[in-house]
């Protein structure tokens, strides 16, 4: 059975980039490849993706920029959505699917595209409360890294209630594995 994930880092205080989208801090920090939630074993899992217009805007800067669009090739070779209502430059030959339809909708495809493997919410922090919402979202894996930024994207912008399942050391990082607490029919 699928897992719905939400694989990301954040700071200290709770931010997934800086007020400028930046993720710079993220890489000033030592990880080990081979640690706990590391990233090579947890895509390897990873059947199908989601993510948000703002993270594939990022993707495409620092991915991407200064190349011609003729160049560019998607870093995942799985089915890939992205969530926008806006028009985005498409790249070509990839797996990725522009959708603005509602995430339970678009899930179901997901789930089937991922063929048994998880599904992977990449950001940002709304679009996974979206699928927490509606209940869609089953694990939060996440790399505490020792800085704060006091402003940016928050990890989750609404309350979640998690279950701590893992906990580990990565480098510079605490490495967390949070289940999420579904509400009891009452």
């Amino acid at each position: 059975m699928s897992l719905t994930q939400y694989y990301t880092a954040t700071t200290l205080d709770g931010f997934i980039a800086d007020p400028d989208n930046s993720l710079e801090w993220l890489f000033t920090r030592k990880q080990d490849k081979d640690g706990p939630l590391n990233y090579d074993a947890f895509i390897a899992g990873v059947g199908a993706l989601a993510m948000g217009s703002t993270t594939y805007e990022w993707i495409l800067d620092h991915e991407f920029g200064g190349k011609p669009q003729a160049e560019w090739k998607w870093p995942y070779e799985i089915p890939s959505w992205v969530f926008t209502h806006r028009e985005l430059p498409v790249l070509p030959d990839s797996s990725v699917r522009f959708t603005k339809a509602d995430v339970a909708i678009v899930h179901e495809e997901m789930v089937e595209a991922a063929g048994g493997r998880n599904v992977w919410i990449v950001g940002g922090g709304d679009l996974v409360g979206q699928f927490a919402d509606v209940g869609l979202l089953d694990e939060v894996l996440v790399s505490i890294a020792p800085v704060t930024l006091g402003a940016g994207a928050p990890l989750l912008p609404r309350r979640i209630e998690l279950q701590l399942e893992e906990l580990g050391r990565n480098g510079d990082f605490a490495a967390a594995k949070y289940a999420v607490v579904r509400p009891s029919a009452g």
